[in-house]
C-alpha cells in the first residue's frame, strides 16, 4: 500500500542541462512507487542553458506529479533561492535536493523518508566519503568552533517534516545558512549514511562556487567563535609585543640618551595599539552574539512560476 503523506520535492537548478532528464526520471519512478500524491518543485536560479527545456520535454511523459518551476528574477544563490522553494511547497514531508547529481541508489530516497516515521523530523543522506576536501575542512573547523547538538555534515539531500518546517520559519523566517538553523533548531535530526556509486568530479559553476566561499565564510563567522578567538589571539601577540617594545624603551631611557619626546610617544603608541586590538575583540563578540539573536532578512525575489503538470 502506497503512503497517503503528501510529499513535496524541492530541487535546486542552475545550469543543470546534462543530468536533469535522469534526476527527474529516477525520483519521479522512485517516488511513485512509494506516495499516491507528491509534487515537484524546480527552483530555477538563472540557468542559462537548456535545464529548462529538458525538465518541460521529460515532464511530457509524468503522469502522477505535479511539477513546478520557480524562475528566479536573477542569479541569488542557492541558500535564499531554495527558501522559495520551500514556501511553495505545502507537502507534510519535503525533501531538499541541492544537486541533481544522484552518486547514491534511488531507494535511498525512500529509506530516508522510512527514518522520519521513527521520529525524526530532519533526515539527512550522508555519503560515508566526503566529496571535496574543502567541504571536509569547513565542516571540521566549524564543528569545532560550534557549540550546536549536532554537527554538520555534507550530506546529498535531506527530508523535514512540515513541523520542522514550521519551526525553523518560527526561530527565524530569513534563514541565512539552513543546515546551521536546522542543527540548532531543538529538532530529532537523523542520518542515513551510504557508499557513493559513481565518482563526481564535475566542475563547478564560478558562480556556484563563488556562492559557497561566501556562505561558508559567513557562517563561521555568524555561528562559531573563530572571529573571536582569532582576534583574542591577535591581542594577545600584540600584548606580548607591547611589554617587549616597553621594556625596551625603559632600558633605552636609562642606557642610553634617547632622542627627546622618544619614550614617551613609543608607549603611548604602544598602548594605544594594544587598546585598538582589545576593543575590536570585544566589538567583533558582542556582534556575534548580537548577529546570532537577530538576522539580516534575506528575502527572494520570485519572477514566475510556471506550473508544467
Amino acid at each position: 500500500m502506497k503512503e497517503k503523506n503528501f510529499i513535496s520535492a524541492v530541487v535546486y537548478i542552475h545550469n543543470n542541462e546534462s543530468n536533469i532528464k535522469e534526476f527527474l526520471t529516477k525520483l519521479v519512478t522512485t517516488l511513485s512507487s512509494k506516495f499516491l500524491k507528491y509534487e515537484i518543485i524546480f527552483v530555477n536560479d538563472d540557468s542559462t542553458d537548456g535545464t529548462i527545456n529538458e525538465i518541460k520535454k521529460t515532464a511530457k511523459n509524468i503522469t502522477d506529479a505535479t511539477i513546478s518551476i520557480i524562475n528566479m528574477s536573477f542569479y541569488q544563490g542557492k541558500e535564499i533561492a531554495m527558501n522559495a522553494g520551500i514556501d511553495l511547497a505545502i507537502g507534510d514531508f519535503v525533501y531538499q535536493f541541492d544537486s541533481t547529481v544522484i552518486d547514491y541508489e534511488p531507494n535511498l530516497i525512500i529509506q530516508i523518508y522510512e527514518k522520519s516515521l521513527e521520529g525524526y523530523d530532519i533526515v539527512n543522506a550522508i555519503p560515508n566519503k566526503k566529496k571535496r576536501k574543502s567541504s571536509a575542512l569547513f565542516y571540521k573547523v566549524f564543528n569545532k568552533n560550534s557549540n550546536f547538538a549536532y554537527k554538520l555534515d555534507t550530506e546529498a539531500f535531506q527530508i523535514m517534516s512540515r513541523r520542522a518546517i514550521n519551526r525553523i520559519y518560527a526561530i527565524n523566517k530569513s534563514v541565512p545558512y539552513r543546515k546551521a538553523i536546522q542543527a540548532n533548531s531543538g529538532l530529532k535530526i537523523g542520518y542515513v549514511k551510504y557508499n557513493p556509486t559513481i565518482k563526481t568530479n564535475s566542475k563547478i559553476d564560478k558562480k556556484l562556487q563563488k556562492e559557497r566561499g561566501k556562505t561558508a565564510v559567513n557562517s563561521l563567522i555568524l555561528f562559531t567563535d573563530i572571529s573571536y578567538k582569532i582576534t583574542l589571539t591577535f591581542s594577545i601577540f600584540m600584548l606580548i609585543f607591547i611589554i617587549l617594545v616597553g621594556l625596551y624603551t625603559v632600558v633605552i631611557f636609562f642606557t642610553n640618551e634617547p632622542v627627546e619626546g622618544w619614550t614617551p610617544t613609543m608607549l603611548f603608541l604602544a598602548s594605544g595599539f594594544f587598546g585598538i586590538f582589545m576593543i575590536l575583540t570585544i566589538i567583533i563578540k558582542y556582534l556575534s552574539i548580537i548577529l546570532n539573536l537577530v538576522f539580516k532578512k534575506s528575502e527572494f525575489l520570485v519572477e514566475s512560476i510556471d506550473k508544467i503538470k
